[in-house]
């Protein structure tokens, strides 16, 4: 039998999505998680399987966590801060949750040289003003009074962190860089854009759109993530690499707002709200965000297999079913 696979922050909104596809493909798998952010709920469709087992309680908190690490296989980790609200509004929990368990689990993983999948975030890039983001650019950071810079940078030394254990203690680390995964069993609660919007024109309420609107995003579907993440984790040559993982086709925030209302056939009302209504003083937002996906490409064959329209349905399906 295959040593179970580890998945830290497995009851988010991705961690349990990675778990049903784990379990799916025949793997056992463990779940590390204090449903800080993430729901158990989220795993009701498979908590009583037999090759499912779930541990309460946050990663840095585990009383062996280094044994734990050492009967598995694999370590996907996911339990993070997320949320642009959270970001903006708890900077001392975002800075020391990303840190601190990142830590840990490299330290666990170095003990048994298992292989581990860190996630980081597209925030890494900050300002940078190119058109399309590259693992190799030069990343351009705002400054330290502007609350949200300090979440990229957390994410940023997790990077650094992870490839300094992987040179001076031979822990096998691949670094993946999210675009906006988004898919059904994703909250609004902490900011995320697509189930507000999509929330707000299904209850034909006003969708809220922050800014002018022209700032642009990629979305990708969750279960096209879930292709390239075990593509990563089934290929040991990608040890080592920092890969971008999303989807390529951009759309403004005020297009989006404007897809899901006539998608849904929705008479929501958009509204416009400044920035310094939207979030407490010290956010700055990014204008555009999308990433070059030629690398993951090359390593595993990658390409986004479903569109925006695929992806607004499925959140539509979740959220009105949930309602």
């Amino acid at each position: 039998m295959r040593n179970p696979i580890l998945v830290t922050g497995g009851a988010g909104f991705i961690g349990s999505h990675l778990v049903e596809r784990l379990l799916a493909d025949g793997e056992s798998v463990v779940v590390l998680d204090d449903f800080s952010t993430g729901d158990r709920a989220n795993l009701r469709a498979v908590e009583g399987q037999r090759r499912l087992r779930i541990l309460p309680g946050r990663v840095s908190d585990h009383s062996d966590l280094a044994a734990l690490v050492a009967e598995c296989g694999f370590v996907y980790h996911l339990a993070a801060a997320v949320g642009v609200e959270l970001v903006v509004n708890s900077p001392i929990r975002t800075i020391e949750t990303n840190l601190d368990e990142t830590t840990v689990v490299l330290r666990a993983a170095a003990a048994g040289g298992v292989p581990v999948l860190i996630t980081s975030s597209s925030e890494v890039y900050g300002k940078s003003p190119r058109s399309e983001f590259t693992e190799t650019d030069d990343l351009l950071i705002g400054p330290p009074h502007l609350g949200r810079w300090g979440y990229a940078c957390s994410k940023l030394m997790d990077e650094f962190l992870a490839l300094a254990y992987m040179r001076e203690r031979g822990v096998p680390v691949t670094v993946v860089r999210l675009f906006n995964t988004v898919g059904p069993r994703q909250t609004g609660r902490y900011g995320m854009v697509l189930p507000r919007f999509v929330q707000a024109a299904l209850l034909n309420q006003p969708i809220r759109v922050h800014g002018d609107g022209g700032q642009s995003r990629c979305f990708c579907h969750v279960q096209d993530v879930l292709e390239a993440l075990r593509g990563l984790e089934q290929r040991p040559t990608t040890r080592g690499e920092v890969v971008n993982v999303g989807n390529n086709q951009p759309i403004t925030i005020l297009d989006l707002a404007e897809r899901v209302r006539s998608l849904l056939g929705s008479s929501s009302p958009i509204e416009f709200v400044p920035y310094e209504q939207a979030y407490a003083p010290g956010f700055e937002d990014m204008r555009h965000r999308r990433p070059s996906l030629a690398k993951l490409e090359r390593l595993t064959g990658y390409r986004p297999a479903r569109d925006l329209d695929t992806i607004i349905r499925d959140v539509a399906a979740h959220l009105g079913a949930a309602g």
